[in-house]
């Protein structure tokens, strides 16, 4: 039996000091004279003998294989490069001639250190960091010899591999170990790479060659689902996989890397079913009817299968053509409509900025047609699992086009008054509860049927709710989009975030209905989709419920900061814009003001303000101006470098002044605000407003200068000499009142500094 990748690199460690010991007794009894380069090599040799050995004292088996022979093998390399460094001295610090065989031996050392090689497991694993480093999909061969060098071949490996790479990466944060950090990140992106290696080539099969499809199987264990819940990501697991990862004490969603704002696992009935029924259609059977299965018999009654024979082979081909999946005529036409008032906050519902004169522009951030191909195990999600892609991955044929679900119904919670649920008390997070031992109607009247070519039926979204964006929704509907939002179907997930959008965007009712039905979580989730489209319809409707007081509460609770920064950096121009404003809707409350402010928004923020689009920019700039009302925040705003790019909007023709001087008048009430601002040379801009702004930005402007001029002489001199006397006399004769009193002020203040200096002049 060949010995692991981390074994042999132990074995390597200790045959390089094992051989290097007899190598020095040899020249021991030969005058060497005290050297300094030396002595620091010896030094270096025992910090490196010590690491080695506090590595391999504190190794166990249940540690991840991976960083292990990463770690390992780089103290090796340490080891034999200090090694060859110390041979080499010795050999020119001998000052007699050595005899032979001490020679022989120092050479024959040297030889074996040169001739050691770095561990072909390290090799492959280096190589795929580096690709993914490069934003380069890692290599599948690479993939597979890390998997097989490492035998990380069984699904329960791997998934054992899973939770020591978190845990690992939990001491490293806790122990706030910086270098470490960012190379454990990388290896739980590698991990997950193998995860979807291994989904994709080595799918489970029941003996008769009938594939089990991947979406019916966890992401996390690999298995097929016996007993789906629902984590607080929206995202679906096998029960015991999941729990067993929650009680290692791991609090992030092992698929998204979302952290868990709960610890509840909702069962997601609707998957359970699709599993029952594929399996009915199929003639395959589980053991066991508990909801807690702990292992399944996959049998066939032409053959009487034995669990054993549930094994893994290469996924048919007719998988394929399930996995890729073509969005067509996805029309958005209402969703790029514009607000008339630019200057508006977004309170009253979701527009896109489109200006008169950029419609064309808008409508390609859009495409009508896309395409991609993913893992259906990767991307299975909250309470739908999609209706099969193929007639190979589904078997539900047009005779069971009223599949009735036995374990479980959708529960109304938000009934209307003479349908009220009794007894039933869901959590906030998941609204759509579902209830133990009713039915559920999966399939309505036929319109989930396949087509001809077995493939989803698509349909022009645009066509289907253009004309009811304005009309009263009611429950039911709601809670059949957002089981559609769950789906594994990418074309179902964007049409049904497109419908909540377009409900949501001037309907007040509307958006109490759809905010109590409980989508936020699964919007939310979508927020990581790779679609860009799917991924900007989910946050313009978050957006716009995020206009009712009652929904900005939910959408906080389901833990919206994180999904909402990550479409700021990976969205399109309208989805960054729609984030930037669904966070200043969220900040209006003046508690998640201080919650947006500590969680990393304000950089992202502060990155679209200086590269985004006019309206992004705008957008931006009243998220942040909103968050420096708070006055922790005002730091964070200036340290994330605003006031360069707020200096740079005091530009006329961008018609963003107003906006930059209000924010910029916030951030001068602190030293590094004023101090920043002059830095930028933006007290002749601001002199400019002062002059030939508009009144609110020549109110703002006079404000900025008052407190600069207060607080430092050197910048009240800057001022003077930009000439600020004239338009501040004239702005304290025709101004608004804030603008008279803070221009009066300033006028003071420069007799004030003119006296002062007189009087001292005087004196001397």
């Amino acid at each position: 039996m060949k010995p692991m990748p981390f074994q042999k690199i132990c074995n390597n460690m200790i045959g390089v000091l094992k051989r290097l010991k007899p190598v020095l007794d040899d020249v021991m009894d030969h005058q060497i004279p005290s050297d300094v380069n030396l002595c620091k090599e010896c030094e270096e040799l025992d910090t490196r003998v010590n690491e080695a050995r506090d590595f391999i004292e504190r190794w166990s088996p249940k540690m991840s294989k991976i960083h292990s022979v990463l770690h390992g093998g780089t103290l090796l390399i340490k080891l034999q490069s200090t090694s060859l460094d110390i041979c080499h001295m010795i050999v020119r610090s001998l000052q007699s001639p050595p005899s032979a065989s001490v020679l022989a031996n120092l050479q024959h050392y040297i030889q074996e250190l040169q001739c050691l090689k770095k561990e072909i497991a390290m090799v492959y694993i280096e190589e795929a960091l580096r690709n993914q480093r490069d934003h380069i999909e890692p290599c599948k061969e690479h993939l597979k010899e890390i998997i097989e060098l490492l035998k990380l071949t069984s699904n329960q490996e791997l998934f054992k591999e899973s939770i020591a790479v978190e845990k690992e990466r939990l001491n490293t944060e806790a122990n706030k170990m910086i270098a470490d950090i960012e190379e454990i990140n990388e290896i739980v992106n590698l991990v997950r790479s193998l995860r979807d290696y291994v989904m994709k080539t080595d799918c489970p099969v029941v003996k008769s060659g009938l594939s089990i499809p991947p979406y019916f199987l966890c992401p996390l264990s690999l298995e097929l689902m016996l007993d789906p819940v629902i984590v607080a990501s929206g995202q679906t697991y096998e029960r015991q996989s999941i729990q067993k990862w929650l009680d290692h004490g791991l609090t992030v969603c092992p698929k998204t890397r979302q952290r868990l704002i709960h610890t509840n696992l909702i069962p997601n009935y609707t998957v359970k079913a699709m599993i029952a029924t594929w399996c009915e259609e199929n003639n395959v059977k589980l053991s066991g009817n508990s909801e807690h299965n702990k292992s399944a018999c996959i049998t066939s009654p032409s053959d009487n299968l034995l669990p054993q024979d549930l094994t893994h082979d290469c996924c048919v081909g007719s998988l394929s053509s399930s996995n890729s999946i073509s969005r067509s005529s996805f029309q958005t036409e209402n969703a790029f409509e514009k607000n008339k008032d630019d200057n508006s906050f977004r309170l009253s519902g979701e527009y896109n900025g489109c200006q008169s004169g950029a419609a064309e522009k808008c409508e390609q951030q859009s495409p009508n047609t896309h395409s991609r191909s993913e893992s259906f195990s990767s991307s299975i999600s909250s309470t739908d699992c999609a209706l099969a892609l193929s007639k190979d991955a589904s078997g539900i044929s047009n005779r069971h086009q009223n599949v009735k679900v036995l374990s479980g119904e959708i529960t109304n919670i938000c009934p209307s008054p003479g349908n009220k649920q009794s007894g039933i008390s869901p959590p906030s997070f998941a609204k759509p509860f579902l209830n133990p031992g009713s039915n559920v109607r999966l399939l309505d009247n036929g319109n989930n049927q396949h087509n001809n070519n077995n493939s989803p039926s698509r349909f022009n979204s645009h066509s289907v709710f253009n004309s009811t964006s304005d009309e009263l929704t009611s429950s039911s509907h709601v809670i059949r989009l957002i089981e559609d939002l769950h789906s594994q179907s990418v074309e179902t997930q964007t049409t049904a975030a497109e419908e909540l959008r377009l409900l949501t965007k001037h309907n007040q009712e509307n958006r109490i209905i759809v905010g109590k039905c409980g989508a936020a979580m699964p919007l939310l989730s979508l927020l990581y989709s790779d679609m860009k489209v799917t991924q900007e319809h989910a946050v313009t409707a978050l957006l716009n419920l995020s206009i009712n007081e009652e929904n900005k509460a939910l959408i906080m609770e389901a833990g919206a900061i994180e999904p909402l920064i990550h479409v700021l950096k990976t969205g399109n121009d309208s989805a960054k814009e729609n984030s930037a404003a669904a966070l200043f809707s969220l900040s209006v409350i003046e508690n998640n003001k201080a919650r947006i402010g500590r969680s990393g928004a304000v950089k992202a923020l502060v990155d679209l303000l200086a590269s985004g689009t006019l309206r992004g920019k705008k957008d931006a700039a009243t998220a942040l101006f909103n968050l420096s009302i708070f006055h922790e925040n005002k730091a964070r705003i200036v340290q994330a470098g605003a006031v360069k790019f707020l200096v740079q909007l005091m530009d006329h023709a961008g018609g963003m002044v107003d906006k930059a001087v209000a924010l910029l008048s916030n951030l001068s009430t602190i030293p590094e605000g004023r101090l920043e601002i002059a830095r930028e040379r933006g007290i002749p801009l601001l002199v400019e407003v002062v002059e030939s702004g508009s009144q609110r930005g020549k109110e703002n402007a006079a404000s900025i200068l008052l407190q600069l001029c207060l607080h430092s002489s050197k910048f009240c001199n800057l001022v003077l000499q930009e000439g600020a006397v004239p338009p501040l006399v004239a702005l304290s004769i025709s101004g608004t009142p804030r603008a008279k009193e803070k221009a009066q002020q300033l006028l003071s203040h420069f007799r004030n500094q003119r006296e002062v200096a007189a009087s001292g002049k005087g004196k001397s």
